[in-house]
């Protein structure tokens, strides 16, 4: 019963790395690097049409050192800032990343022109790292001004737009611990068996082998006596 249930255990968590694998999420070793590539969609009207943004390299995943290098705008990408900013439009944004041993994932994320906008294309990225070296998010945004509106209106002839300005946080995020599942098997499967040859005895009180006996009766007893208050005077 015990190799059974051990089998099991095994299969199952041969079958859960299998599902890994085959999502690209092969094992990293820890303190390797990581490149990020960044695209992003500046045709609201064409939200699929992505073009390159730039990259974002961890040099080194144990300490989270991370540098960023961009292009400039293109003249036409200015004017699709213009063109959206008044219609409350989003700014699309794709990041993929590629490790080491080939793996890539994508996310994708975005946030409005006008937003970028009015922090003059100052923006973030918060990059969470699990402890086997992934990057399981990704979150855009900017920062957020006090007192001032999100998406202002804006003087475009006078508008200027520069080039962004990003900075890049690394979060690690903790696992919690994995349970000894085999270990508690087979203390269940001992302590089954030893029942079972009349080894064990059950030293439990009185209330705790038939509780859940006696609070139904002492519920149903108070129930009854609520509903008939005229008997109890």
């Amino acid at each position: 019963m015990v190799k059974e249930l051990t089998t099991n255990i095994f299969m199952l968590t041969a079958l859960t790395f299998l599902s890994l694998a085959n999502l690209g999420m092969a094992y990293l070793e820890y303190d390797s690097s990581v490149n990020i590539e960044l695209y992003h969609a500046v045709n609201p009207e064409i939200p699929d049409s992505f073009t390159y943004r730039g990259n974002i390299t961890v040099s080194t995943l144990n300490s989270g050192i991370s540098s960023i290098n961009q292009r400039s705008l293109f003249p036409d990408e200015k004017i699709a800032f213009k063109k959206f900013v008044s219609r409350h439009a989003f700014y699309r944004l794709k990041a993929t990343v590629v490790y080491t041993n080939g793996a890539r994932r994508t996310f994708l994320t975005a946030n409005k022109f006008c937003s970028l906008i009015n922090t003059q294309l100052n923006d973030e990225f918060w990059i969470s790292i699990d402890g086997s070296g992934y990057v399981n998010a990704i979150t855009y945004m900017v920062p957020q001004m006090n007192g001032v509106d999100d998406c202002p209106e804006f003087e475009l002839e006078s508008l200027v737009l520069q080039d962004f300005n990003t900075e890049v946080l690394i979060k690690h995020t903790d696992l919690a611990p994995i349970p000894d599942t085999a270990s508690y098997i087979q203390k269940l499967e001992r302590e089954r068996e030893a029942r079972q040859r009349g080894e064990t005895k059950d030293t439990r009180g009185f209330f705790a082998k038939y509780w859940m006996y006696i609070v139904p009766i002492v519920l149903l007893m108070f129930i009854s006596g609520a509903s008939n208050p005229e008997q109890n005077k």
